[in-house]
This record gives structure tokens, sequence and C-alpha cells, in this order.
């Protein structure tokens, strides 16, 4: 009987897959494909989850299947993340028209990732106070036990290096490795050697231009197949954003939600308060956020069920460029330094939180303000080099709670709800990539504004 329940699951599953490609056919727009696909996902996986429940074994027999598609659709554009970072730094460099516009963006672009999660950290830390976050108040079940001896293990190696060696831990000693991703910190290492790889085409360019033309043509060339690449894996959306949104509302712990609903509110108060940080700081460079939100909804909602900040990073560069106008230097740039810099929701708003959660018990008080700057300050530092992966908000956690000398327990103690909560977290992590492009581009005057305001400029993967 339970073989028959799943085959005729799948089956409903496969018929939703072929209507999203009916849609493709149909040239429907992009934006509606997905967010059908969003809410289909939604209806399917909360009906699994109310007529069999979360542990029934028709359900995992069948997650296990779609998770073919939802995860084998993230594989895919972490696929792609390592050759488009390189790729996108090194023709953000032969691109650019000027040169002198290369420090501008590059510190605009760091200034915006960072003082955003230093803002997000400082929102953490009164959301926390707000709602009267009590660690001592959380459940600790078996599962709880076994996720913090695991963060035990996994905070020896994090505390065996000290700032300084963080910072050197960036620097790629084996560039091939790196392009492997074989380390956390593979992605900022990546970055570091493209930025050198533009730095030394503009050497030559001012002394062999014709050989730095046959390489700015031989890169030119790279980014346009590896951005068709992209277009095809973009294809691939709404069938991802089905069997992720399905898998996540199926397997989602009710029960776990209800008792830590005042943490999970919480934590959804502050992401909205940094949204809204963002859209400001959008209404300062005079970029409407109603138009914003708009045109930011399908890479925002990929990035909210995907709960990946690197996987969104093929269509947060298309979407900063064909949909807001950004120039191709700075979305290449700030896409590239999002993913492992400054993420507000990883590594600004959820350490800050359970820094300021656990540090009562601890006997710290959380209202001096000796602990407020020295938690946004460690928050901010830590915040470079956090894989764009699922993962990255705990790496980033762990930095934060033992440079503070504060127990990692209450990192564990919150697993149950840990994706809940990811998924804004990672969605906001790409809300701020965007900003800071658009701020960036609007303040080297390379913001094409007929192209934002332009309601039908807007991402197509047909």
């Amino acid at each position: 009987m339970t073989t028959l329940l799943i085959v005729l699951i799948l089956a409903v599953f496969v018929a939703a897959l072929y209507g999203f490609y009916r849609m493709q056919q149909k040239h429907l727009k992009f934006s509606t494909r997905v967010f059908t696909a969003l809410f289909a996902g939604i209806i399917f996986g909360g009906a699994l989850q109310l007529i069999f429940g979360t542990e029934d074994k028709v359900v995992t027999g069948s997650l296990e299947w779609m998770k073919i598609v939802g995860n084998g659709y993230v594989a895919f554009l972490q696929m792609l993340v390592m050759p488009l970072v390189f790729v996108s730094i090194v023709c953000a460099f032969t691109r650019m028209k000027e040169s002198n516009q290369l420090g501008k963006i590059s510190f605009t672009v760091l200034a915006v990732l960072l003082s955003t999660t230093a803002i997000a950290a400082l929102i953490g830390i009164g959301s926390t106070m707000l709602f009267g976050l009590d660690g001592a108040s959380f459940t600790q079940g078996s599962a709880e036990t076994a996720r913090i001896a695991e963060l035990a293990e996994r905070q020896t190696e994090v505390a065996s290096l000290s700032i300084p060696e963080q910072i050197l831990s960036f620097i790629p000693k084996n560039v091939f490795a790196d392009l492997a991703g074989t380390r956390p910190t593979s992605t900022i290492g990546v970055v570091i050697f493209a930025a050198f790889v533009g730095v030394a085409y503009l050497g030559v360019k001012r002394k062999a231009p014709k050989e730095a033309q046959t390489f700015s043509d031989l890169m030119d060339s790279l980014y346009k197949i590896v951005m068709r690449i992209v277009t095809l894996v973009l294809r691939l959306t709404p069938y991802g954003v089905f069997a992720l949104m399905t898998n996540v509302l199926a397997s989602s712990n009710f029960k776990a939600i209800v008792n830590l609903g005042k943490f999970i509110l919480a934590s959804y108060s502050a992401l909205i308060v940094v949204l809204l940080v963002h859209l400001l700081l959008l209404a300062f460079v005079k970029v409407s956020p109603i138009t914003y939100l708009k045109k930011a909804l399908p890479v925002l909602s990929f990035a909210f069920t995907s709960r990946s900040s690197a996987g969104a990073m093929p269509l947060n560069i298309e979407t900063q460029t064909k949909a807001f106008g950004v120039d191709d230097a700075t979305a290449n740039f700030s896409a590239s330094f999002g993913i492992s810099i400054g993420q507000n929701g990883c590594a600004g708003v959820y350490p800050a939180m359970l820094a300021t959660i656990v540090a009562p018990t601890a006997g710290v008080n959380v209202f001096s303000l000796e602990f407020i700057l020295m938690l946004i300050a460690i928050v901010t530092i830590s915040s470079f080099g956090v894989a764009g992966v699922g993962g990255g908000a705990t790496f980033a956690s762990l930095i934060v709670l033992g440079a503070m000398n504060l127990p990692i327990a209450i990192v564990g103690l919150v697993i149950s709800v840990e994706p809940l909560i990811d998924m804004a977290r990672t969605a906001i992590n790409v809300s701020d990539s965007m900003v800071a492009g658009i701020v960036t581009s609007a303040r080297i005057k390379g913001l094409d504004r007929n192209v934002l305001e332009d309601p039908n400029a807007v991402i197509d993967a047909q």
C-alpha cells in the first residue's frame, strides 16, 4: 500500500512538472511561472503534511524522489558558482571603461555590505531584547543533543584560528583547489585570484594592448558561454522551486515551530526590518522600493526556497543587469562579494541574536554599551568569508560565540526550526548584494534608469 501511495504522489508531482513545461511552451512570463510553482509547492507540500504527517514512510519515500529535482536544480546552480565568480570578476576589469572606477566600485560595494551587516547585528540585538528571548527556556531533545556534540567538534576547528589567521585563510594558496570549492573560504579565494588576474590585465593593457585585447576577447567569449549555461539552468527554476517548496512544507516539524514560535517571530521581525533598511538605502539613491520589490521577487523567492546565496548568484547577476540596469562590472562585483562577505541574514542578524540570547546565562549584561558595541564589531569582522551555502550561518555563529567566550549550545537548541529561518535569512543575504550593486552603480553614474523604470525589463529564461 505504501509503494502504491508513493507512486500516486509522484504521478501528481510529475503532472505538475508537465504543467510548468506547458506554461513555458506558451511563453508565460518567467516570474509568473516561478510564483505559480512556489504556491503550488506550498499547497502540495502542505497537503502531504496534513494527510500523512512528517514521519510517515509515504512522505519520506516520496520526498526522496522529489529531491532529485529540487536538490539537483540547486546543484546545477552551485556548479556554475566558481566559474561564474571567476569569469565575472575578470570581465568586470576587461569591460571597465575607466580603470579609476575600480577603487570606487570595490569600496562602495564593500561599504554597503559591511555597514548593513553592522546595522543588521544591531537590529538582531534589539529584536532579541524586544521579544525577551531567554536561552534558559529552550528545550533540548535527542536531536538537539546530537547537534550540540557535533558543533563542539566543529568549534574546535574554528577556535584554533585567530582573526589574523582567519584573514590569512582567505588567500588562495592553491587556486585550483579553491575553484573546486574545497575550503569554507574558497569563494572569497577565487574572488581574490580573479582580482589579481584583472589587475594584471590592466597592466598588460598599458604595455601590450594587442595581447590584452586578445585576452579580453577570450574572456568575453567565456562569459557569454557561461551566461548561456546560466540561461539553460534558469529554465529549470519553476521545477526546482516547486520541488524545494514541497519538501519544505511536507517535512517541517510544526510542533517544534510552535515551541520555538517566539524565536521564529523575533527572527522574521528582525529580518523584515533589515529589508526595510535596504529599501531606505534604495530610496536614498532615488530608486523606488516598490519597483525594487516587484523586480526582485523572482530571485528572492528562489533564495527563500533554495536556502543558497551562492546558488542564487546567476539569477542575482541577471536581475541586476537586465531588470535594474546595473552596469556589468558593478553587478559582477556585488554578486560575487555578496556570497562571501557581509551577509546580513546569516552573518548579521542570526549570530547577534544567538549571542544576545545566551549571554545572560554566562552572567553578561546584554544592555551594557560595551557588550553591544563589541558584539556588533565582532559580527561585522567575522562576516568576511562566510560561505553562501547551507551552514554559513552556523559557521558565523560559532566564530562570534567563540570570540565572545559564550556557550555554543544555543546553536544546537534551535536546529528544529533552522531551515524555516534560514529561508528568510538567505533572501535577505541576496537582497543585500543586489542593493549594494544598485547603490554602487548609482554612485558611479552607471545605473541605466530607463531599464530600471521599464516594467517590461525583467529576467526571462525562455
